[in-house]
C-alpha cells in the first residue's frame, strides 16, 4: 500500500502524531478527529454501564447482593490492573492494530508471527462477538417492553429475537457509515446519555420502592447461591458481570490513529473509562440491591425475560418500567454504534497488514465517507449477523456471544502483556504515560487475572452438571476460533504472513524515524553510501513497501 504524501499526512494529523505513527512503520491514512475526552467517550459508551449491568444481572444475582456489590468492586479493581498494563503499552506504541502489533514487536523471533496472527484473529472476532452480545442484549430489552406492554400475552420466538437483532446490527452499520465526520462528537453525546440514564435510575428506583427498600445489612452482607457451584465459586461467577461490562477499553487503542496526541489520549481514555465504570458501577449495584425484591428466583424467572425489567416494574409499575426500559435499550443501541467503530478499525488494521481474507478489499479507505474504512465496517456487521444466528438455537447458545467477547478479548490482551514481560523488557520504551517501577508487577498481575477470568467465562453458569440447554458453548466457539486461526497459520499463512507491514514510503523517513524503526527490530534499512536513496531493505518479519 502506498503511503500518503507529507501534505496529505499534515491534512489528516498534526506532525507529532504522524511522526509517531511513522516510527511504527505506518503512513497516516485516517483523519484524527478524536480528542482525548472523545477517546474516553468511545470506551465508556461501549461499556454502556447501566445497560450492561442490566444485561448481565443473571450472572450476579445468583450470588445474592454480596455477589452483585462486592463482586463488582473486587473484579473492577483487577480489571483496572489490566487497564494500567494496557495504558503503558498504548502510550508507548499507539496504533489501530496495537494488540497484535505489540505481540509481534515483543515476542521472540520463533513466536512472533504465529502469536501475532492468533492475537489479531482473536481480537477481531472478540470485538465482533461484543457487537453480537450488545445487540442481542438490546433485542431482549426491546422485546421485554413489548411483553410488558401486552401483559405477557406476547411470547417472542427465537426468530423474532433474531429479526430484532438483525435490524439493530444493520442500523449500526448505517449510522457509522453516514455519521463518520461527527463520530468523535457523538461519543460525548453517548457518554452524557449514559450518565443521565444512571442518574434517572438513582432517583426512580429509591423513590418508587419507598419504604420497601432493603437494609444495608441485606445489601452488603446477604449471600445466596442459586447455582450448582459451591458458594465460594458462585461468588466468582458473579464477577462475569463487571468482566463483560468493563471490556471495551481496548477500543482506545483501536481508535488511536484517529486520536489527537495519541500517546496521552489513549492511556487517558483507557484509565478514565475503567475508573468511571468501577466507581459508578459500584454505586449502581448498591442502588439496585437496595431496591430489588429479596425473592431472587422471582427476578431470574421474570416473565419479562429481564431481571432489570422486573426490578423497574416492581418499583414504578408497568408504564414507568416501560419508559425506563425504553431508555435502557436506546442507550444499549448507542453502545453498539461505538463498538462497531472500534471493531472496524481493528479489522481494517489487520487487513492493512494482509492477514484477513480479502485484505486488499477491506483495507480500503473511503474518502467519500470521511476517510474511514467503510468496507471493514460492513464486513464486521455481516460477520456479526452470521454469528448472531446462534440466537436461533437456544438461549444457552446465544449467551455464548457474551463469553465469546470476554474470552476472545482476554486472550488478545494477555499475549502482548505476557510477551512484554517474558521477551520484551529490554525493548520497551515508555510513552508519556508510564507506571514506572510498578510496571512489571502490574503486568504480571494483569496476566494472572486475565487467565483466571478466561477460565471463568468458559464455565457453565448453572454448575458442573450440564446438559445441552445449560452448556456454556464458549469453549466450543473459542476453541474453533483459536484452533482455526493457528491451523490457518501453520497450513498456509506461515508462507506469506510475516507480521505488520510498512506502509510509509521509505524515501520519506526522517533520520529519527529510521532510527526508531531500526531499534525496534522491525526493519533494517540500508542507505546507498553514494546517494540519499535506499538500495536495500532487509526484511525482518514484515514486508516493506517502497
Amino acid at each position: 500500500m502506498a503511503s500518503n504524501s507529507n501534505t496529505s499526512d499534515e491534512q489528516l494529523a498534526k506532525a507529532g502524531d504522524a511522526d509517531m505513527l511513522a516510527s511504527l512503520g505506518y503512513a497516516q491514512e485516517l483523519k484524527r478527529n478524536f480528542s482525548k475526552f472523545e477517546v474516553l467517550g468511545i470506551a465508556f459508551s461501549i461499556m454502556g454501564l447501566l445497560p450492561s449491568v442490566a444485561s448481565t444481572l443473571a450472572f450476579s444475582i445468583t450470588a445474592g447482593p454480596v455477589g452483585m456489590v462486592w463482586g463488582w468492586f473486587i473484579a473492577s479493581f483487577f480489571i483496572f490492573i489490566v487497564a494500567l498494563a494496557m495504558a503503558d503499552l498504548g502510550s508507548a506504541m499507539p496504533t489501530a492494530g496495537g494488540l497484535y502489533w505489540w505481540t509481534h514487536y515483543f515476542s521472540a523471533p520463533a513466536w512472533r508471527n504465529p502469536l501475532s496472527f492468533l492475537v489479531g484473529y482473536s481480537n477481531t472476532l472478540g470485538l465482533v462477538g461484543g457487537i453480537c452480545s450488545i445487540d442481542y442484549g438490546f433485542s431482549l430489552m426491546l422485546i421485554s417492553v413489548a411483553v410488558m406492554g401486552s401483559d405477557g400475552t406476547f411470547v417472542p420466538t427465537n426468530g423474532i429475537v433474531f429479526c430484532v437483532f438483525m435490524g439493530c446490527v444493520l442500523s449500526h452499520a448505517l449510522v457509522v457509515t453516514f455519521a463518520s465526520s461527527i463520530m468523535g462528537r457523538l461519543q460525548t453525546v453517548f457518554t452524557i446519555a449514559n450518565l443521565l440514564l444512571i442518574a434517572a435510575t438513582f432517583v426512580v428506583l429509591p423513590v418508587g420502592r419507598g419504604n420497601q427498600r432493603n437494609s444495608g445489612e441485606f445489601i452488603f452482607t446477604q449471600t445466596a447461591n442459586l447455582t450448582g457451584w459451591p458458594s465460594g465459586w458462585a461468588f466468582f461467577m458473579a464477577w462475569l458481570s463487571p468482566i463483560w461490562t468493563i471490556a471495551g477499553f481496548d477500543s482506545c487503542v483501536h481508535i488511536s490513529e484517529e486520536a489527537k496526541n495519541a500517546t496521552a489520549a489513549v492511556p487517558f481514555g483507557i484509565l478514565g473509562s475503567v475508573g468511571l465504570c468501577w466507581i459508578l458501577g459500584f454505586l449502581c449495584t448498591i442502588v439496585i440491591a437496595a431496591c430489588m425484591s429479596q425473592d431472587l428466583q422471582h427476578l431470574l424467572e421474570s416473565p419479562f425475560g429481564q431481571p432489570m425489567a422486573q426490578i423497574y416494574y416492581d418499583a414504578v409499575g408497568k408504564k414507568g418500567a416501560m419508559i425506563m426500559m425504553t431508555f435502557l435499550f436506546m442507550t444499549q443501541w448507542l453502545m453498539g454504534v461505538s463498538l462497531l467503530v472500534a471493531a472496524s478499525r481493528q479489522a481494517w488494521a489487520f487487513s492493512r497488514d494482509g492477514a484477513l481474507p480479502f485484505s486488499t478489499f477491506f483495507n480500503h479507505i473511503s474518502k467519500r465517507f470521511g476517510q474511514t474504512p467503510l468496507r471493514a465496517v460492513w464486513g464486521c456487521a455481516i460477520v456479526a449477523l452470521v454469528l448472531g444466528l446462534l440466537c436461533l438455537i437456544n438461549s444457552a447458545a446465544a449467551s455464548a456471544l457474551f463469553s465469546l467477547a470476554v474470552a476472545g478479548n482476554n486472550l488478545s490482551w494477555f499475549i502482548p502483556i505476557f510477551a512484554r514481560i517474558v521477551w520484551g523488557q529490554d525493548k520497551f520504551v515508555p510513552g508519556s504515560f508510564y507506571t514506572g517501577k510498578f510496571s512489571t508487577p502490574i503486568a504480571i498481575g494483569a496476566c494472572l487475572f486475565l487467565f483466571f477470568s478466561t477460565v471463568l467465562a468458559m464455565l457453565p453458569l448453572s454448575g458442573p452438571d450440564v446438559n445441552a440447554q445449560t452448556m456454556n458453548y464458549t469453549i466450543v466457539i473459542n476453541t474453533a476460533v483459536w484452533g482455526g486461526s493457528l491451523a490457518y497459520y501453520y497450513i498456509d499463512a506461515r508462507k506469506w504472513f510475516t507480521g505488520p507491514k510498512i506502509t510509509i514510503d521509505a524515501t520519506q523517513l526522517s533520520d529519527d524515524q529510521e532510527r526508531k524503526m531500526a531499534e525496534s527490530g522491525v526493519v533494517e534499512i540500508k542507505r546507498d553510501s553514494t546517494s540519499n536513496g535506499y538500495v536495500d531493505e532487509k526484511k525482518v518479519g514484515i514486508t516493506v513497501d517502497v
